[in-house]
């Protein structure tokens, strides 16, 4: 018989043989792709994250116009240990000693102004939405909002009277725009604040905490989160000593009870993160979507200041 008529050639079968090995290494590369964005693999998922920003930002870009300044705080001063206080001189014959102050005792501070985390919590209805719970919480806490879907997706429809470019980039929220919602329901008196350590911007927190007996908001996971604090574990009161060290933060996380797999779980309403935990979610602002020169590199909050 003909070669022709005994079936298809070597050369068809080798060519058929090729196009189905290179379609079973595709489909190995785009499991084994999508498998490194999930886990994030030498930062495939960072790498995508970026990529996607940077095209939402010239797709839907943010208005350029004025927005709460973000204020970046001075490093602190080397500080020593307290003083012990100086004992008064006895007073000379015929004139009244001048009365001793009694000292601060130096004892540890454990403060928290929310007596129920779960009433006040509410997890974000997407996971782009975490700014807006972050925000509802807040108003929850303060008695100007309160915990219901509905309120959140309200918060999420006035974006548009919040967003700018040197806020965020890519438009939606910002920690500015967080600040804006928070005046436009009546919290007034937040700001944005930037700074150099992890440990300046904590006890900073505290203090601002302490002060005005109104919850911080944070910006962890390099900014691209939020987080509401509402209380704190200090070896010493922070606003009377300034050495005063802060060992860990009460925390509502807006992503509970989901699971991130960068992060891992997040924890339950009113959890207490010590220092490991900050160090490992607390980290310095870096957003794919462009530069922050304000806030590139440095440690983000939004403090209440009245």
């Amino acid at each position: 018989m003909d070669a022709d008529k005994e079936g298809p050639s070597s050369s068809m079968r080798t060519g058929r043989w090729h196009w189905r090995l290179a379609f079973a290494i595709l489909a190995v590369m785009f499991v084994m792709g999508f498998a490194a964005v999930r886990t994030n693999t030498l930062g495939a998922a960072d790498r995508l994250d970026r990529m996607m920003a940077r095209i939402g930002s010239i797709i839907h870009p943010a208005p350029h116009r004025p927005t709460l300044p973000t204020i970046v705080v001075t490093p602190e001063p080397s500080v020593s240990p307290t003083p012990e206080p100086v004992a008064e001189l006895p007073a000379a014959a015929g004139r009244t000693p001048k009365p001793t102050s009694t000292p601060v005792p130096r004892v540890p501070v454990d403060m928290v102004v929310v007596r129920d985390h779960d009433a006040v919590f509410t997890s974000q209805l997407t996971e782009k939405m975490c700014a807006v719970a972050g925000t509802q919480m807040v108003l929850t806490i303060l008695g100007k909002g309160n915990a219901s879907d509905e309120f959140q997706n309200e918060l999420e429809s006035r974006i548009g009277e919040w967003e700018a470019w040197d806020d965020s980039h890519n438009g939606g929220w910002g920690p500015a725009a967080i600040a804006q919602a928070l005046a436009a329901y009546g919290a007034r008196g937040y700001e944005v604040r930037a700074y150099e350590s992890r440990g300046h911007a904590l006890k900073d927190a505290a203090v601002a905490l302490t002060r005005t007996g109104k919850p911080v908001v944070l910006l962890p996971w390099w900014g691209a989160h939020t987080w509401v604090m509402t209380g704190y574990r200090a070896d010493a009161d922070p606003t009377v000593f300034r050495d005063a060290r802060i060992s860990g933060l009460y925390i509502l996380d807006p992503w509970y009870p989901r699971v991130s797999s960068i992060w891992g779980p997040s924890d339950k309403p009113g959890n207490f993160e010590d220092m490991d935990e900050m160090k490992r979610n607390f980290i310095g602002w870096s957003r794919p979507e462009g530069a922050y020169p304000d806030r590139d590199g440095l440690f983000v909050a939004v403090l209440p200041t009245r």
